[in-house]
């Protein structure tokens, strides 16, 4: 039960770190039909292309035999060399034929998924051997399916035999007084047509079975909510932590700004919700904030800035403008060179005025 309420709770599509993690395992789409129609198309393949000139070779080797039969010595370490040379000789008929079917496997795999190197496929799991897991995998969704495909399989293959080979039936009947040449070349007539209409039959089952085995890879990569939320805390950090240290960092900015408040040439507020404090000294090529806020940040700016004697000038515009352009430790944009001027030079006068 426990087992059937976590598999109801997984509806939500697996993140691309499930699906890498899907595939580091070794759990990937795979259909066998594919495989066999790949294997079976690529038998077909050479039954066409190299049927002929296997059988010319083999034929060649088979008759030198029979006729030299007298001649072949059969005594001492004549006997492997003449098993070496027939060996050889098969091997030549058959490599590149044995070759394209190794070759046809390879790509049933490969189109399906990447290649994967995994040992987990291959760890021993008690499930394997528990006789209720065993019971639950033969009556499973996939032990039905599998069931069901082999039947329709059965009947499809069947049928569609049974009407190519009716018509023949005559031909076949007579093979029996036929000469061996004869009979060769209906018998690969006869296979290639039967192995074309499997080949047609199959690709239709393997296309079906794939896209079957694809939903039901789909469905076991899904997460519930729970996985995504600790796939996203190791990947991207506890929010509870994050959210920590975002605060130990406002909190050092603040401190730090507080700071250099002292040091600024004036402070410029909203009055109420923004404060920007400049620092200006003669050389420097514009103004740089060391300090801004808003609301209660705001408010402690500018209780520093009485408390040192920084000036503090209201311009609503300007400090909105300011707040939403400059960042700190920052020069102030050139296009409010004028405006912070005009500020500046402001203080100074009331500055000079003051210390007549």
């Amino acid at each position: 039960m426990a087992e059937d309420s976590d598999t109801a709770d997984k509806t939500e599509d697996p993140t691309q770190k499930r699906l890498e993690d899907a595939l580091k395992r070794g759990d990937v789409v795979k259909s066998h039909e594919v495989n066999t129609w790949f294997v079976i198309a690529g038998a077909t393949l050479v039954l066409m292309v190299f049927s002929g000139g296997m059988g010319a070779d083999l034929s060649t080797t088979m008759r030198g035999l029979i006729a030299n039969a007298h001649d072949i010595r059969m005594d001492g370490p004549a006997l492997p060399r003449l098993f070496q040379k027939i060996g050889i000789e098969l091997i030549a008929a058959i490599a590149i034929p044995f070759l394209l079917l190794m070759l046809a496997a390879l790509c049933g795999n490969v189109i399906q998924h990447q290649l994967v190197w995994s040992s987990e496929a291959l760890a021993p799991k008690v499930s394997k051997i528990s006789p209720l897991a065993g019971l639950k995998r033969l009556f499973s969704m996939q032990a039905l399916a599998n069931f069901a495909k082999g039947i329709v399989k059965l009947v499809l293959v069947g049928s569609v035999l049974t009407v190519l080979m009716w018509p023949e039936r005559h031909q076949i009947a007579g093979l029996v007084r036929s000469d061996l040449t004869t009979m060769l070349a209906l018998v690969q007539s006869l296979a290639l047509k039967l192995m074309g209409a499997v080949v047609a039959i199959m690709a239709v089952v393997a296309a079906a079975d794939y896209l079957f085995q694809y939903r039901q890879w789909h469905e076991r990569q899904k997460m519930s909510l729970r996985e995504i939320k600790e796939e996203l805390k190791q990947t991207e950090g506890n929010p509870a932590i994050k959210g920590k240290m975002r605060q130990v960092r406002q909190a050092r900015q603040r401190r730090r700004m507080m700071a250099a408040v002292p040091k600024a040439a004036v402070v410029i507020t909203n009055p109420t919700h923004y404060a920007i404090a400049l620092q200006y000294e003669r050389g420097m090529e514009a103004p740089v904030c060391v300090a801004k806020g808003v609301d209660a940040l705001a408010l402690k700016i500018r209780e520093v800035a009485g408390e040192h004697a920084v000036p503090v000038v209201e311009n609503p515009p300007l400090a909105r403008a300011l707040h939403a352009t400059v960042e700190i430790d920052e020069a102030i944009p050139p296009e409010h060179y004028k405006a912070v001027a005009e500020v500046i030079g402001y203080v100074m006068k009331l500055r000079r005025a003051i210390h007549r």
